[in-house]
């Protein structure tokens, strides 16, 4: 018999796999430059420590930090296709959830405000279902989070040391975070968020009787097992190829403010969109938590919440992350409508009994298998993985291959991923959306030119560019159709291409 978990995974890869929504998890072109990464690693056997998918920075020094994502990735679209890309985010994504619902149930929480808040998170979520890195993420941090949480909470409860044993895997799973995503830094806020709740623990309990001297001496040791776990959590995370180097390149990145103002998914949330309103709700949600049970959480649960609010709002990226974090935090804490209290929690006890996951596993071979298939089962098409042509330059691209443009191609950033998939090695470009390898001087040209702003040739004429392919209504299109040393080659509802006219003075 399926649990409501187990339900809720399988509707979650369903959707992912077989419905438009697979199309939509390939709407960021960066996925592209993360198949090539993989499968130049598969065939050189070396991690990239330079660019070579563009003119412009090619040889610079490049961190391909999330290489062993970009292998896996990189392997699976080599045997399965971009099918095999979409199955893997949709398993990890539906993982994500499922087992989100799952902890909630196991921790007390009633099923209807299980399912509301993990369909709340679910929808905030969906902003950022795409075929990246980053969903990974998601995985690693409601991980972290509940083996922080179920150690605080046997130890608060005076059980045994089975959650305190999960500890050790902390720095097993940095060892394969760090190599994944650069968001392994939520670990060590988590593990700092933790640690500065047991010295809180500790400071507070008093000496005058027995019981309370036992909590301060727990305290205490919980304070030492913590700080030895970010200690070994630290040297795990030194494990990548570029070592301690890696740290100072993220901090360069995250601290440069023109970036982060002027990259997307840095912005802060925009709450007319679906997604972020279904934030909101969330946030409206535990604020009336804390209102009325506030006292009630540990100072641990009460910084994840900080934590968590502040990274909503800082920037739309950390939304699932945020999402995920304050469910697990006011899930248990939210009471039920008392009308239908003892049916749900009937059913709340009949879930938490059903632990077996049958259904789920047959749901991942089966998608596994019809993709192997190349997306047929029998002789029905049911999984076509591709990206959209209404939001890539497909069509163009096809042509620019039938063209044989040899030079560098420029194009806007958000499709330099799309161009390295479709023309790498043959063709290279000017620019995609790796920007900490870029840098804020280069990206300041880029817009500049983007914006056609005064002096806006000089990026042209800096950088060597043999082909400008550019959405049809962009500015810039305008302009080149008007310049001389410029003639459009192709034309489309999506974009328009030009090469440089030789004939022209």
């Amino acid at each position: 018999m399926p649990s409501a978990a187990d339900l809720i995974f399988v509707a979650l890869l369903g959707a992912l796999v077989f419905t438009p929504l697979s199309v939509r998890l390939l709407g960021d072109a960066g996925i592209g430059w993360h198949i090539r990464t993989g499968q130049q690693i598969l065939a050189t056997h070396a991690i990239p420590l330079v660019d070579s998918f563009s003119s412009t920075m090619a040889g610079s020094p490049w961190f391909a930090w999330e290489w062993l994502y970009d292998l896996v990735v990189g392997q699976l679209e080599r045997t399965l296709g971009l099918n095999g890309v979409v199955w893997l985010t949709a398993v990890v994504i539906a993982a994500v959830f499922a087992w989100m619902f799952r902890l909630l149930m196991a921790r007390g929480a009633n099923l209807l405000v299980a399912l509301v808040l993990v369909l709340l998170a679910v929808s905030a979520s969906m902003i950022h279902f795409l075929a990246r890195p980053h969903v990974v993420s998601w995985l690693f941090t409601l991980a972290w989070f509940w083996i922080l949480d179920s150690a605080e909470r046997d130890c608060f409860a005076g059980r045994g040391s089975r959650g305190r044993r999960w500890l050790w895997a902390l720095p097993l799973l940095m060892l394969v975070w760090v190599n994944m995503h650069g968001g392994f830094l939520v670990g060590f806020v988590l593990l700092g968020i933790f640690l500065l709740g047991a010295i809180w623990s500790w400071f507070r309990a008093k000496e005058s009787r027995i019981e309370e001297l036992l909590q301060k001496i727990a305290a205490g040791k919980r304070v030492w097992n913590l700080a030895g776990l970010g200690l070994l959590s630290v040297a795990a995370s030194l494990v990548n190829p570029y070592g301690w180097k890696l740290y100072a390149h993220v901090y360069s990145y995250l601290s440069n403010r023109f970036l982060m103002d002027h990259i997307d998914e840095f912005q802060s949330p925009n709450f007319h969109g679906v997604a972020q309103r279904c934030f909101l709700v969330l946030l409206l949600i535990t604020v009336a938590v804390l209102a009325v049970r506030g006292r009630e959480l540990r100072m641990s649960q009460g910084l994840t919440v900080l934590f968590a609010v502040y990274a909503g709002l800082y920037a739309s990226r950390s939304i699932p992350v945020s999402s995920i974090l304050l469910v697990m935090v006011v899930g248990p804490l939210l009471p039920v409508v008392r009308l239908a209290q003892g049916f749900f929690q009937r059913m709340s006890a009949v879930e938490v009994g059903l632990r077996g996951h049958v259904w789920p596993m047959v749901a991942i071979i089966g998608t596994l298998t019809i993709a192997a298939n190349g997306g047929r089962a029998g002789s029905s098409l049911l999984m076509d993985a591709h990206f959209d042509p209404k939001r890539m330059p497909v069509e163009a691209v096809n042509y620019l291959e039938q063209y044989e443009v040899k030079g560098p191609v420029l194009s806007p950033d958000y499709w330099g991923g799309y161009l390295i998939y479709r023309l790498y090695p043959k063709t290279r470009v000017v620019v995609d959306d790796r920007h900490d390898l870029y840098g804020e001087q280069f990206f300041k040209s880029y817009l500049k030119m983007t914006r056609v702003e005064r002096g806006w040739e000089q990026f042209l004429e800096t950088h060597e560019t043999s082909c400008v392919l550019l959405p049809r209504d962009a500015a810039l299109a305008n302009i080149l159709a008007g310049t001389k040393g410029w003639k459009p080659i192709y034309t489309d509802d999506v974009a328009i291409a030009f090469v440089r006219d030789p004939v022209s003075p």
